[in-house]
């Protein structure tokens, strides 16, 4: 198994930026493609963006696209989302996710961290 960590959310004013990391333990972190997704209070749980084992392949939601930028750094055991120009819509609870499968890590993955409250405020 593997255990992730989400860390960096915040509040933050409308048009700025946040970093989230999530710190990976357990099996090999290179092993694993890596997401991120959100909650907003009373909606589905929502797909952000994933990134290969090897950090080449990249994919990313509509909502997002162009704003948001994932990456990661296997030598620490980090995935990253950096956020820029964000919008109060933007404001949830974000969760980072890992599957060795890359057919399934952007709807089912098999592991979750707790998540990080992001608040954008107008």
């Amino acid at each position: 198994q593997v255990q992730l960590v989400e860390s960096g959310g915040g509040l933050v004013q409308a048009g700025g930026s946040l970093r989230l990391s999530c710190a990976a333990s357990g099996r090999t972190f290179s092993d694993y493609w890596m997401g991120w997704f959100r909650q907003a209070p009373g909606k589905e749980r929502e797909f952000l963006a994933l990134i290969s084992w090897n950090g080449v392949g990249t994919y990313y939601a509509d909502s997002v696209k162009g704003r948001f930028t994932i990456s990661r750094d296997n030598a620490k055991n980090t995935v990253y989302l950096q956020m820029n120009s964000l919008k109060p819509e933007d404001t949830a609870v974000y969760y980072c996710a890992a599957d060795p499968d890359y057919r399934v890590v952007g709807t089912t993955p098999g592991y979750w961290g707790q998540g990080t409250q992001v608040t954008v405020s107008s």
